[in-house]
């Protein structure tokens, strides 16, 4: 019995040591995996317009970078500016980051306007040989440098952000002031940025792994639109709608497409350095259009609202803006489409207009049918495939003789029997 009980324990003991044995292996292992993963940096892409929707992608980035303990957040940048409310949304989640964040700009790109306030907000920023900084001047819906306090409340913004990273606040001021740029070798000689690196990659900790993150279906979709050019040919495509259906206000399909098209065609231009000026002007070339129909000036003043329609694509947007601009092939073309289009759609539209209506009993004056029943002299005949109310005017008219229809009272035919006589 002793020997039994010797024999269990032994068993017992035996397996607690293999169990031990077993968990330990796989804590090591699992130490092991850990230690062979790299750490990583989370890379995400700032190009094209700050907008909203690349605010939302930066915001979303810097929160999974945090959530998943990742090393830092790297940020590529290549723009020409956006919105004020975008570009401070974004340097609002960089300067609450806990993760520190990098920026870089790539050889050729710039960070300009917007961009200069999120380089500066950065805590390590670097910039390729061959890009630039700077011209962090305001842009208003005027086109204009916004007033001065606007100057003034961008100016303090951007020397706090200089301050905050140890930057030069001076230059900073003056990029807003004056609008005046850097190159990289410049800016780093001015101590407006860490480094010139030949690549995102000298940036990072060394041995870190950059991934990607990507924006999400709908903010490239609606980020894609911040065009200057999709911007144009949806406010000329609803301009035209509008034009359409105010012309023939029961036809509702113009007036659907152009209040969508004008629609996000505004909301584009609430990203961009819009000029009231050029605005107008779009708007003087589209009343141009209508009145050369009302008027039948002949096309005068058709070949006017093109011209018009020319000189506000060109005055649309601020010059000073990089990349705000209109591509000459699309600012000549597409008003003389418009032009010529609607000239011939509203030509077409308002002959239509006067054209008699033939549709109706009145249109049956003249016609052939066959008497459906006996007319006695009340019946119903056959006229173009559907039935009326007649009477004969002559003699009774038996069933299935042909009869000519001579004349129409409401919804009741006269009728005649074709070859008889009154």
């Amino acid at each position: 019995m002793g020997r039994v009980r010797l024999g269990v324990k032994s068993a017992f003991l035996a397996l607690t040591a293999v169990a031990l044995v077993t968990m330990a292996g796989v804590a090591a292992g699992a130490a092991g995996v850990g230690a062979a993963a790299r750490p990583q940096v989370l890379g995400l892409s700032l190009t094209g317009v700050v907008d909203p929707f690349m605010a939302s992608y930066v915001q979303r980035g810097i929160q999974a970078a945090a959530a998943s303990h990742d090393t830092a957040v790297a940020i590529t940048i290549d723009t020409p500016g956006g919105l004020d409310s975008s570009m401070r949304e974004i340097v609002s989640a960089i300067v609450s980051s806990p993760v520190p964040v990098i920026c870089y700009v790539p050889p050729g790109g710039r960070a300009a306007s917007a961009g200069t306030f999120v380089m500066l907000a950065c805590p390590v920023n670097g910039m390729a040989p061959g890009s630039a900084i700077g011209a962090a001047h305001p842009v208003g819906v005027s086109g204009a440098i916004e007033q001065t306090k606007v100057t003034n409340d961008a100016a303090a913004f951007i020397r706090s952000l200089a301050l905050r990273q140890g930057r030069n606040a001076d230059w900073a001021e003056k990029a807003v002031r004056d609008s005046i740029s850097a190159d990289a070798a410049s800016a780093v000689n001015l101590h407006v940025i860490d480094r010139v690196a030949p690549s995102l990659q000298t940036l990072l900790p060394s041995g870190d792994q950059l991934v990607s993150f990507h924006r999400s279906l709908a903010e490239s979709f609606f980020h894609g639109f911040a065009d200057p050019n999709v911007a144009f040919i949806l406010l000329d495509i609803g301009f035209l709608a509008l034009i359409v259906w105010a012309f023939h206000p029961g036809f509702h399909v113009p007036l659907a497409v152009g209040v969508v098209s004008s629609a996000l065609g505004l909301a584009i231009l609430e990203t961009l350095p819009v000029r009231l000026a050029g605005f107008g002007l779009l708007l003087v070339a589209a009343v141009l259009f209508v009145l050369d129909l009302k008027a039948r000036a002949h096309g005068v003043l058709t070949v006017g609202g093109i011209v018009v329609f020319v000189l506000g694509g060109l005055l649309l947007f601020n010059p000073s803006v990089p990349n705000a601009r209109i591509s000459p092939p699309l600012l000549f073309s597409l008003p003389v489409a418009v032009g010529v289009g609607s000239t011939f759609l509203l030509r077409a539209m308002l002959a239509a207009r006067r054209t008699p209506l033939r549709a109706g009993p009145q249109t049956l004056m003249g016609a052939h049918g066959v008497a459906e029943t006996a007319l006695d002299p009340l019946g119903r005949v056959r006229v173009r495939g559907e039935s009326w109310s007649a009477e004969s005017v002559g003699d009774p008219v038996p069933a299935g003789t042909p009869v000519l229809i001579i004349a129409v009272r409401g919804l009741t035919l006269d009728v005649f029997p074709e070859g008889g006589s009154l």
